[in-house]
């Protein structure tokens, strides 16, 4: 049961490595992680008495 864990441990720190290096070096390679500039307007009605 513990090795299991051991490597169920190693894998969350590979997988959280390997996800901040992607989030670094991503848009060196074409990753674009900026949100969408635009801006929607949506009329609102407020039913307030």
């Amino acid at each position: 049961m513990g090795r299991i864990l051991k490597w169920l441990f190693y894998l969350l720190v590979l997988s959280a490595v390997a996800l901040a290096a992607y989030a670094y070096i991503g848009p060196f390679f074409g990753a674009d992680f900026s949100p969408p500039q635009t801006e929607i307007r949506q009329p609102v009605t407020l039913d307030a008495r």
